[in-house]
């Protein structure tokens, strides 16, 4: 037998000018089957730190097992909200949730849901606020802060991975990818150096996974001006730790196909006003500390400066705080000691007509 569809005749349309709508549903109807699905539970997670590096682990007041910050996401809540809810209530503590370090993909354990947890960064808390969090519901019987793997041995097994690919993260820079506390192979951060390499040499990755899963270099430019009788000009910035003098320059945009010689020119304008073509390449250092990106520095010949041209310095005010210029042998209570002897390198190879240099944390290396 063969169904033939009816048709209903149309309602008549009071206006035969006006436009037909088609009927919809309404937004609960639409609502429903989405909110009918067994959805993962979701949970945010705080790293909280203090001034030396420290983490915040709590002892809750109803189970044996230390934790940390955080917990389970409300209603409508975003996964910053409900982290932000939970150190208010849990803590007082009214500190921002910094940057995303990781996300966790667990599957259904003793509730018998699957569980997305968000590692946010919080802090560094000054010493004031470390050192006064009460627990104003009850939920935290103690506070203790760790420093890093003192607080990965202490923590559950399903919690310490967390931790710790969450700090490589936050030196790396980048974010982790976990699923039930394993980084995975394109995790950006976290991932044994020892493992990628296995990866690698057993081509398991796809392109996306390989550019992701590699280590990370930040570039910077420097320009070497000097006024003539051996002396550097240096700039204060208003920022890190107070005392501490620069070169001129900065960080290079490589994101916008910025070159190093492009970098050090802006850096130069943007921090003197000067508007001065970089000169010959000097040296190019390489700084590496385990667990963070390596830094790479390009070091220019920004050539001699007269008096017409440091008349004509204008600091942005936001940045800097003053300028100077300092001979070799003033270099040393001014300039951290990387810095000094890259400095003291590139004033060598300027006075012998030698370089480009390869500087590893200011010391040469390579050919003579």
């Amino acid at each position: 037998m063969v169904l033939v569809p009816v048709r209903h005749p149309a309602p008549l349309d009071p206006d035969p000018g006006a436009a037909t709508v088609p009927d919809r549903p309404s937004p609960e109807a639409v609502r429903a089957p989405y909110a009918a699905q067994p959805s993962p539970l979701v949970a945010a997670t705080g790293i909280v730190l203090d001034p030396r590096g420290r983490v915040l682990v709590l002892a809750p007041s109803y189970k044996d097992c230390l934790e940390l910050p955080g917990g389970t996401v409300a209603d409508t809540e975003t996964p910053e909200q409900g982290l932000a809810r939970e150190l208010e209530d849990e803590l007082g503590l009214s500190a921002p949730v910094g940057r995303l370090l990781a996300v966790d993909s667990c599957p259904p354990g003793a509730l018998g849901r699957s569980l997305v947890v968000h590692v946010y960064l919080v802090g560094p808390l000054s010493d004031t606020a470390a050192g006064r969090i009460p627990f104003p519901d009850g939920e935290v019987a103690e506070a203790r802060w760790l420093l890093p793997e003192e607080a990965a041995e202490q923590l559950p097994e399903r919690l310490a991975p967390r931790l710790r690919a969450g700090l490589a993260a936050l030196y790396s820079g980048s974010v982790a990818h976990l699923v039930d506390g394993v980084p995975q192979p394109g995790s950006p951060a976290g991932l044994d150096p020892a493992a990628r390499a296995a990866l690698e040499h057993a081509g398991r990755y796809d392109p996306a996974g390989h550019r992701a899963a590699r280590p990370k270099a930040l570039t910077a430019a420097n320009v070497l001006f000097t006024d003539g009788s051996g002396g550097v000009l240096l700039v204060r910035p208003g920022y890190g730790e107070p005392g501490r003098w620069l070169l001129p320059g900065g960080g290079v945009d490589s994101d916008t196909g910025e070159t190093p010689r492009d970098a050090a020119a802006r850096e130069v304008r943007e921090e003197t006003g000067l508007d001065r073509v970089p000169g010959r390449l000097l040296a190019v250092n390489w700084t590496h500390r385990p667990g963070y990106p390596a830094r790479i520095r390009f070091l220019y010949d920004g050539g001699v400066l007269g008096a017409a041209e440091f008349a004509a310095i204008r600091l942005p005010p936001a940045e800097l705080l003053e300028w100077r210029t300092a001979r070799r042998e003033e270099l040393r209570g001014l300039v951290k000691p990387k810095l000094r002897r890259q400095i003291q390198a590139c004033l060598t190879a300027l006075a012998e007509g030698t370089g480009p240099l390869e500087l590893h944390s200011g010391r040469r290396v390579g050919p003579a």
